[in-house]
């Protein structure tokens, strides 16, 4: 069973999406996390919490005269709304597994609308390491840039501050320009060390392409570029690889597959659990990633991931106990 929150996305999204009124038992059976073994007067109840609860977040619910619903788009607004810890984490979650679902059709909606919320940081992270954006217009004016010089074949420099802090100065062959979860990425070729290397934009400063020779390339990107095999999941960005594990418990296994997006190795337990190992470059960024992608996901390896996770927990129990 989904959470009371993942479950009114989920209606939200539901009522949204449909051309004309639905029934309450078109909702019942449109799989949105309602308990399948509830009964009517259950469900009944749960629906009409939820329907409330939606209208009180600004959305106008329309309840019409042969008792089906819509959503009225035009009369919705987007209320003021405060979320804890917890109700942040299942928004990261929930969003999460939309974005990376190719069958979900209002992907990039729910981009853009999870890029405007500001859902805070992980505890003790810098606060990109949220799923929302940071400094979007600057971003996206670096964004348009770097796309620039990706179709002029124009080499660009840019400042760049990595996960530790350390900064300097990069030239790269920028090869493609990616939206992914929130962020701008820039893919290309690093022409110090003559390595293909991911960029996250927020990290970035002052982007600028080679303005010698404007209308003559160069570079020629490689023949079998595709940016989909360079895009990352966030901790796998920087160097010194090493192998990290991860639990998603049975209630949030059904999720590991989207969450994941193809990345490192997915094995089913016997108790309906699901061990992830996959390569990663920063053990806070893994345990912040878990956080976001909770609950019910938590690391097993390495211990300083283990460790920054439940400093975390232990953060937030302090801060709201």
């Amino acid at each position: 069973m989904a959470s009371a929150h993942e479950r009114l996305v989920n209606l939200a999204l539901f009522l949204a999406s449909r051309s004309r009124p639905v029934s309450i038992e078109e909702c019942r059976a449109a799989g949105l996390g309602y308990p399948e073994d509830a009964d009517d007067a259950a469900f009944q109840r749960m629906f009409e919490r939820d329907k409330d609860a939606l209208r009180a977040s600004g959305l106008a619910i329309v309840v019409h005269e042969d008792g089906t619903y819509s959503l009225d788009a035009e009369r919705s607004y987007a209320g003021e709304v405060d979320l804890d810890d917890a109700e942040c984490a299942t928004v990261r979650a929930v969003a999460a597994a939309l974005l990376n679902d190719p069958s979900f059709p209002f992907r990039d909606d729910l981009a853009v609308a999870v890029a405007k919320m500001d859902l805070g940081p992980f505890p003790g992270e810098p606060a990109v390491s949220s799923l929302a954006v940071t400094e979007p217009e600057r971003q996206s004016a670096q964004a348009r840039v770097a796309a620039e010089a990706v179709a002029l074949r124009k080499r660009v420099r840019f400042g760049y501050t990595n996960a530790r802090g350390e900064s300097r100065l990069h030239e790269v062959e920028p090869y493609g320009v990616a939206y992914r979860r929130g962020r701008w990425y820039l893919v290309g070729r690093d022409v110090d060390i003559d390595e293909v290397r991911v960029y996250a934009l927020v990290r970035a400063t002052g982007l600028t392409p080679n303005g010698s020779s404007p209308k003559t390339p160069d570079f020629e990107p490689p023949a079998d570029f595709s940016i989909e095999d360079h895009l990352v999941l966030p901790f796998q960005i920087g160097e010194g690889r090493f192998e990290a594990a991860a639990l998603f418990e049975p209630g949030a296994a059904w999720r590991a597959k989207a969450a994941t997006e193809g990345k490192g190795r997915l094995d089913q337990k016997p108790d309906g659990s699901v061990l992830w190992t996959v390569e990663a470059a920063s053990a806070r960024a893994f345990a912040a990633w878990c956080i976001e992608n909770g609950p019910g996901v938590r690391p097993l390896a390495p211990e300083e991931a283990v460790r920054a996770y439940r400093d975390g927990l232990r953060e937030v129990a302090a801060r709201h106990g």
